[in-house]
């Protein structure tokens, strides 16, 4: 390929062992323990009392002083105490596993020149290279910005690509740069480049996945950034090999680190001599490379190497945001197609056994070019599909490899090898199961796709064998090679699977009513509309509480960042009270009044007399709610930190209809401390000032009057649904109670689905003083546990994906042993079955679960206590 990797040969007999690399094992190749650098810089291996333990063979052609002189000593009788000072300094910068840290023309010897330096950990070892400092160094942080304002400006991802191409070959001068990109099946193709003229761009051309193997994938996640500065430099020892435990040293964050002459050999054969590359991540897997080469040796200095590093990291997030806003907008279309689809079927069943209408509606959403239904044991078949005989053998193939879930393969003889006689119309499937049996399918076909693909070379490579037995030989040809690819499909994208997922969840709930008579289904048409929106809330409570849990699990500690969590997770806990209240009563509208009372209780408990609210029972639409509640949150969390309601002050507010039917509503601080315009606006006031103009065209004005906030908001009449004189039944702030650690010393059992979400309960239940939390994903786990220890206390997820806790609650309950339900799905679940068990509502805090032990705990039979 164009920037192949140090992936398969014989290593150097230098090294303290050799790897035989044969045909069996080149993937196995440990690249990142070859025992060489590069000659271009020196390297200093010392132990955590500052010791040398290693360096390289060259020490004395950069410092003066031997290898073996230097071995044994402590590092400052190679360097000054002044360049120590500063690398210690920048070693306790050095966050997570993977860090390295670069220092620009330290003096680390009397009366040399500086030096550019990078350290990082290697195991015990602390790992200290260096190599001669730029005379001019580059600012790297102005160059990045210009680079990025450059690629804001560009349209389509094809342009993109091709100007980070462009931005990456100004920075680093090399006569070529390409963007490589992987494919599902991890092979490559060239999808941008920028290149010297007169050089060979390999635009379009593919090449294997055997051309990087999973050692060298492994290492461009790890160490984004590599550089060959000459191909046919000698590489320069390690001395000793071996530590006095007998391990080599970890050369994964190297920036000498040497190469493989299986590599050497390939860059020889392209005629180059120097070679640089830059890791594109997105979303945690390596998306492609930036590979760069260029016909003479070339070594940019450090300060342009870490602003192209920075760029290519600054790239992969531009990349990640525009490829997730490509899906959001294709996916919104997608939920609309099937909601208009769901809402159809739900009320005209008939219409499953029109496959033409199916395809119409489900290929607006899903592109296809045929569709085949299996429903009821009857088949329908419309477009380009198999015949009836086919579609059969398809259907007991998904029987065994579906699962009951969505299923999609771009090569349906790949599987099943009959399906090759007709690929011409139907080479590849997306299967969307219609019953948790194996039974029920929409197939959604696509024909094979014939298309040319360009290998870089034929991908073939050849098998030689030499001294060392069989091994892969380096391409010598890079030109293209071209081969027919037959009996495939256009790939079902990710957007896709997700949007037929979505079908078959909703699918599955009409089906599942469907099967009910028609006069059930008109007795039960309320309760099932309220176990839609159940789900509803179920699904949107998680995802609350992911996100919670994600801010959580990634707090590293420091006050800013403690804040902005803070701050984000009461946001979120506010969107969540709003939800409550507007799916109490199926997605309608909800009073004004239940708001206020509830962000008043969730601020002051007992004191939320102070809150003092006054208006007509006005009823609001759910997207004008949505958007009041984070307002009155913001201005309610203002006045706690920082107004009336954080002195002995009021807080007055009333509402009323205007004559136009719209709604005007005023807030009114009193008494407390004397108020000042803030001095710097944040995202809070932005939501106070902007939301209700920009979200429902109505105004906002806020005033700071040193006696007292006081703002005046007005909404037009389309977000108002009325004047009721009921009183609208929505949740009630929970009151806190109870022992601040009510856990202390306890074994506590934790059941839920989501890792994430577990991670941060288990915190959650230690801060509450638990010794122990055990998790378990399952019910069958979750017995186990049970049968194993004893514990004092349970938090229960109701909802574990097809299965429920129920047999786990039962189960507790026999051993008297306190426990709490957690769910996204509300209040009120088995009330009857498990009387006076708490249930708290996702995403839950510390306040809630606090509230939930201690009535758990209270409702448990004393008598029967666990632990």
């Amino acid at each position: 390929m164009t920037q192949k990797t140090e992936s398969s040969g014989q290593v150097p007999v230098e090294r303290a062992e050799a790897f035989a690399v044969d045909l069996s094992n080149c993937d196995r190749e440990p690249i990142h323990i070859l025992g060489i650098i590069q000659p271009f810089g020196f390297l200093v291996a010392v132990t955590p009392d500052w010791m040398v333990a290693r360096v390289s063979q060259n020490l004395a052609d950069f410092t003066g002083t031997s290898a073996q002189d230097a071995l044994g000593q402590p590092l400052s009788f190679l360097f000054e105490r002044e360049a120590i000072h500063t690398i210690r300094n920048r070693l306790t910068t050095l966050r997570g596993p993977d860090a390295v840290e670069r220092i620009f023309s330290v003096p680390l010897l009397a009366g040399r020149p500086p030096f550019d330096v990078a350290v990082h950990f290697a195991g015990r070892e602390i790992v200290i290279e260096a190599e001669p400092a730029a005379v001019e160094p580059l600012e790297a942080t102005s160059v990045v910005r210009s680079m990025i304002a450059r690629l804001q400006q560009v349209d389509g991802l094809p342009a993109f690509l091709r100007e980070g191409a462009r931005q990456v070959r100004a920075i680093t001068g090399f006569d070529r740069v390409m963007v490589y990109r992987f494919d599902a099946q991890e092979s490559g193709e060239v999808v941008a480049r920028s290149v010297r003229h007169g050089i060979d761009s390999f635009l379009g051309l593919h090449y294997p996945a055997s051309d990087i193997p999973a050692q060298a994938r492994q290492l461009y996640l790890r160490n984004t950034f590599r550089v060959i500065a000459d191909v046919g430099a000698t590489p320069v020892p390690l001395v000793p090999q071996r530590d006095p435990d007998g391990v080599l040293l970890d050369q994964s964050l190297s920036v000498l680190r040497a190469v493989s002459p299986i590599h050497i050999e390939y860059l020889h054969n392209m005629g180059v001599c120097a070679s640089l590359s830059i890791s594109i991540v997105v979303g945690g897997k390596l998306w492609g490379l930036f590979a760069c080469h260029h016909y003479a040796p070339r070594l940019p200095n450090m300060a342009a190497r870490s602003a192209a590093e920075l760029f290519g990291q600054m790239f992969s997030l531009m990349l990640d945001a525009r490829e997730n806003a490509q899906a959001r907008e294709y996916e919104a279309r997608g939920r609309a197609v099937t909601d208009r689809l769901l809402a159809t079927v739900a009320q005209d069943n008939d219409l499953l056994d029109n496959p033409q209408w199916l395809a119409d509606v489900i290929g607006d959403a899903i592109p296809a070019d045929g569709i085949g239904v299996h429903v009821r044991g009857q088949t329908s078949l419309v477009g380009l599909t198999p015949d009836a005989g086919q579609f059969d053998a398809i259907v007991r193939l998904l029987n065994r490899v579906s699962s009951g879930q969505v299923f999609a393969s771009e090569t349906i003889a790949a599987l099943l090898p009959e399906a090759a006689a007709h690929a011409d119309v139907a080479a590849g499937m997306l299967a969307i199961p219609l019953s948790r049996e194996p039974r029920d399918y929409i197939v959604l076909f696509r024909a094979e796709r014939l298309r040319e693909v360009r290998w870089g070379g034929k991908p073939e490579k050849e098998i030689v064998h030499g001294p060392n037995g069989p091994r892969l030989t380096p391409r010598k040809s890079f030109e293209a090679w071209a081969e027919l690819v037959k009996g495939t499909s256009q790939p079902f994208t990710p957007a896709e699977r997700r949007v037929a997922e979505a079908l078959r969840v909703g699918m599955l709930e009409v089906l599942v009513r469907l099967a009910e008579t028609a006069g059930a289904e008109r007795a039960r048409a309320s309760e099932r509309q309220e176990l839609l929106i159940a789900e509803l809330n179920h699904r949107v409570r998680n995802i609350l509480s992911l996100i919670r849990g994600l801010i959580a699990q990634t707090r590293d500690g420091a006050a800013d960042v403690t804040g902005f969590i803070a701050t984000l997770d009461d946001r979120i806990r506010s969107l969540a009270r709003a939800h409550d209240q507007i799916t109490a009563d199926r997605w309608g509208p909800a009073r004004l009044a239940d708001l206020v009372e509830v962000e008043a209780g969730a601020y002051l408990r007992a004191q939320s007399e102070r809150v003092v609210a006054q208006g007509e029972n006005v009823l609001l639409y759910p997207t004008a709610y949505v958007t009041i509640a984070l307002v009155i949150h913001e201005l309610m969390t203002n006045a706690v930190k920082y107004g009336a309601l954080a002195g002995e002050g009021t807080v007055h507010i009333s509402w009323q209809r205007d004559a136009g039917g719209g709604l005007t509503l005023d807030w009114q601080e009193q008494d407390g401390p004397p108020v000042a315009p803030p001095t710097r606006r944040g995202f809070g006031s932005t939501i106070i000032e902007r939301s209700i103009p920009y979200d429902l065209g109505g105004t906002a004005e806020i005033a700071y009057h040193p006696a007292g906030v006081h703002a005046r908001f007005t909404m037009p009449e389309h977000c108002v649904a009325g004047v009721t004189a009921a009183r609208h039944s929505g949740p009630v702030p929970i009151s806190l109670g109870g022992a601040t650690t009510p856990l202390d010393g306890c074994d506590v059992l934790l059941v839920e689905d989501s890792m994430i979400i577990a991670l941060d309960g288990e915190d959650a239940l230690r801060e509450l003083g638990a010794a122990s939390v055990s998790t378990a994903p399952t019910v069958r786990d979750a017995l186990r546990l049970l049968d194993q220890q004893a514990f004092a206390f349970a938090l229960l997820d109701f909802n574990l994906g097809v299965d429920t806790s129920a047999p786990v609650a039962d189960r507790l309950t026999e051993l008297g042993v306190p426990f709490a339900f957690a769910t996204g799905y509300g209040e009120g679940i088995g009330a009857e079955r498990w009387p006076g068990v708490p249930v708290i509502n996702k995403p839950y805090g510390l306040k809630e679960l606090r509230v939930a032990v201690s009535q758990g705990q209270a409702v448990a039979p004393s008598s029967h206590a666990g632990t």
